[in-house]
């Protein structure tokens, strides 16, 4: 090993682990240090929300690497362990144990944090938030002692549990001020498929509905109920709050790092200051095909971000460039979805909605930016292209499922029809 050179990864998750294994597959051979706040080695966390939380797999299967890799490839990985504070000027990172450790490179992978909603009696016994394996393992403990179960956000954390619990028997309430859930992202029209879809299993939704607090109505300190605003009530043996995350971004706001909506970087996932990177929930990174910052609080951002910003520490310029994916599997049905739509003026259906095996696609000025395939798994490559096209099409034969999705990527038409 190079003893001169010294690189260290904050963030014990999904894309400090792959930078750490991208960093020695492409020849760094110096000291690399892995620093993790949990006491487990880094995961996954996709199964968090849904096979591990029900039982179904093991930690092992959503661990990154197996037990021995970090010995193995002379990684110093520290498991619940606490970086203080970051100093760009010397090249430093302190511990919150005292220990000062001065990096070449460093990447920031802190990840983010799930938020608190701000009402009375998330205090309680029952009440939980779900970012951690530990929080899954709480999660899945108070499901099996039965009781109702109260799902507070319709996001996908918020489905995704609430679908887990009921596939574990439990009685499950989802609440969101939306009108449907999934809303912010998908829009109404696919929003309600996953409402019906729910509904259909037995979840009762209360939607368009706030929260006034979470009660012991008979002091004994645990989660019994949920007020809402409109004065109803609802039994609660647990509570579980998926009302999305906030880029932990406190290290590099405090190091003077550019902070907007998580840490900024360029195209390569260099941050404001020199030596200094960031990958996965936290960086806000600039994305040269769509000419704006984007941050993804997903795993293929992780799962892609951290090799990408290994390659750059190492001076192998790697633009990011992915388009956005995520994915999610919601009882029997199952999704992926490509592309970035901060905003759109039509959402296109093609296939058997009712059925569950469908897709969807929103698009701006006719152009598809974003596309959903549900239990259809293979145009995926026809849909990329469309997306990387970014050309009007013909929006009916968008909707016919007798028409090519190739052939409308290649001319915006049918084959057939007249230009």
């Amino acid at each position: 090993m190079s003893p001169d050179r010294t690189f260290i990864i904050v963030g014990g998750g999904l894309a400090g682990a792959k930078a750490a294994e991208t960093l020695r597959e492409e020849g760094f051979d110096g000291r690399l240090l892995l620093f993790g706040e949990e006491q487990v080695r880094p995961y996954e966390r996709p199964p968090m929300s849904k096979t591990y939380l029900r039982g179904e797999s093991p930690f092992d299967d959503a661990a990154v690497h197996e037990a021995d890799y970090y010995t193995t490839h002379q990684i110093e990985l520290h498991t619940s362990t606490v970086v203080a504070s970051i100093d760009p000027e010397a090249s430093e990172v302190q511990l919150a144990a005292g220990a000062r450790l001065t990096y070449e490179r460093l990447l920031l992978a802190t990840g983010a944090s799930p938020r608190r909603p701000n009402v009375p009696g998330t205090e309680l016994e029952g009440f939980h938030l779900l970012r951690t394996v530990a929080d899954s393992d709480a999660i899945r403990a108070a499901i099996s002692s039965g009781g109702p179960l109260v799902v507070i956000g319709a996001g996908w954390i918020g489905c995704e549990v609430a679908a887990s619990a009921r596939e574990l028997g439990a009685d499950v309430t989802v609440l969101d001020l939306a009108s449907v859930p999934l809303e912010r992202v998908l829009g109404p029209e696919v929003g309600a498929v996953y409402r019906d879809l729910h509904v259909s299993h037995g979840v009762t939704m209360r939607l368009g509905l706030s929260i006034d607090a979470i009660e012991a109505i008979r002091g004994s300190g645990r989660v019994e109920e949920v007020r809402l605003t409109d004065g109803s009530v609802i039994p609660a043996g647990a509570v579980v709050a998926g009302i999305g995350a906030m880029p932990r971004t406190e290290l590099a706001a405090a190091a003077g790092l550019h902070i907007d909506n998580g840490v900024r970087t360029d195209a390569h996932l260099a941050t404001s200051a020199p030596g200094i990177y960031a990958a996965g929930d936290v960086a806000s990174a600039w994305h040269p095909t769509y000419g704006a910052p984007i941050r993804l609080e997903h795993w293929s951002a992780a799962l892609n971000q951290g090799p990408a910003a290994a390659r750059n520490m190492l001076g192998l310029a790697t633009p990011y460039e992915k388009v956005p994916y995520f994915y999610s599997d919601q009882y029997d049905l199952g999704m992926e979805y490509r592309g970035w739509a901060p905003s759109f003026d039509q959402v296109v259906f093609r296939g058997e909605v009712s059925g569950g095996e469908f897709l969807s696609f929103w698009l701006h000025d006719d152009v598809v930016v974003a596309a959903m395939n549900a239990n259809i798994w293979d145009q995926t490559d026809a849909i990329e292209a469309l997306l990387a096209a970014r050309r009007p099409v013909d929006v009916a034969a968008l909707a016919d499922p007798d028409t090519d999705l190739g052939e409308l990527a290649v001319s915006g038409r049918s084959p057939g029809q007249s230009s």
